[in-house]
């Protein structure tokens, strides 16, 4: 009976595991296509076609007015005052956006000291670099963990079922499918899950580690990359040389 329940619980947790990599695969998948700096570009351009069509209207009501009646005195400097403030926004947007861009490539310059070392980060994304990929949770002795990986298309390759040990538990993955397979370095997504006595599945935090390759600006932050993996500067959590790592306690979560 125990065996049983043992069996029901190890599919449910697999199943739940699967499901969360492959929402973590798609969100990823349909966020990678946005992109802030072209709203600001669009933005940029209105302003300044506002700017254009403000001026021309300004010109053709002052051409067209009433000799008899001319424009109100107030009225006119009022417009006045409005083209001038339109014509010093589509000024500092400018001049905004060309300050962002030397401050981006000044901290681009910076960062690239960064490439050759290890980083961890909170993200679903597992670099998978030279056939090899880690990431690392804290777990409760004699728990049952699932973990899965899925490709870009949003497909598991890969799932485990492993009983964690007290404290940080690390898993590496040799880049092979649930078949045996190598499969190419890229970035997967992953899903580490857990299951509570009573039947309950839930996510476990976990951290993916792999090593810089080149940073590059992204679409509203710097992006470290990992191989074929960008991840957002945002989620690193920390830099080492990679020679050496230390921890209270670390362990392998055992299958």
């Amino acid at each position: 009976m125990t065996t049983t329940s043992s069996v029901s619980n190890e599919a449910q947790l697999i199943q739940a595991a699967e499901a969360a990599a492959k929402s973590a695969a798609n969100t990823s998948s349909s966020g990678s296509s946005s992109s802030s700096s072209g709203t600001a570009t669009s933005a940029l351009s209105s302003l300044a076609n506002n700017y254009t069509t403000f001026l021309s209207l300004l010109t053709t009501q002052l051409k067209n007015q009433d000799p008899s009646s001319p424009m109100n005195t107030d009225t006119f400097t009022s417009e006045l005052a409005q083209f001038a403030g339109v014509e010093q926004q589509v000024e500092t947007n400018s001049k905004l956006g060309s300050l962002i861009s030397l401050n981006e490539s000044g901290q681009m310059s910076n960062d690239s000291n960064l490439v050759g070392q290890k980083a961890t980060a909170n993200t679903t994304t597992l670099p998978l670099q030279s056939s090899s990929a880690s990431l690392s949770f804290s777990g409760t002795s004699g728990s049952t963990v699932a973990i899965a990986v899925a490709n870009s298309a949003g497909t598991i390759v890969k799932d485990v079922v492993a009983t964690a040990s007290s404290g940080t538990n690390t898993w590496t993955w040799d880049g092979t499918d649930n078949n045996g397979n190598q499969l190419s370095d890229g970035a997967y997504s992953v899903s580490v899950q857990t299951i509570s006595s009573s039947g309950t599945t839930s996510s476990l935090p976990f951290t993916v580690t792999g090593t810089i390759t080149g940073i590059q600006k992204g679409a509203s932050d710097m992006e470290i990359e990992m191989g074929k993996a960008t991840i957002p500067m945002s989620d690193i959590t920390n830099i080492s040389s990679g020679t050496t790592t230390s921890s209270t306690s670390s362990n392998s979560a055992s299958s």
